[in-house]
């Protein structure tokens, strides 16, 4: 199954909401992740550009899409960010890929 990074930025209404009520959101986040039939591998807290991040596996990209949309449509984030993560099997591939293109950039001979 894909595996997801997702990065999510509180807007500052939500942030004071969870400070108040001392609420922890990822029994919320895992059941959503769970009805889009994907799963929650890791969520953690941070500070500077995003709040929280996870990372999900769903079982495609309609899926993950589907998540940030719900959590972007709820009001409560200023920015969600998703990022696709492939495996270290799958990024070789797409060097070795990448390689055989034959692409050349601006200004190559």
């Amino acid at each position: 199954m894909p595996s997801y990074l997702v990065q999510v930025a509180y807007t500052s209404e939500a942030m004071s909401t969870i400070i108040a009520k001392q609420e922890n959101r990822i029994d919320v986040v895992r059941k959503v992740i769970k009805k889009l039939g994907g799963k929650l591998t890791g969520a953690w807290m941070a500070f500077g550009e995003y709040d929280t991040i996870t990372v999900v596996d769903m079982p495609d990209n309609v899926a993950a899409a589907a998540f940030a949309l719900a959590i972007s449509a709820g009001g409560s984030c200023k920015a969600v960010k998703t990022t696709p993560l492939l495996g270290m099997e799958e990024g070789m591939a797409a060097f070795k890929k990448a390689g055989n293109t034959g692409y050349k950039p601006v200004g190559a001979e």
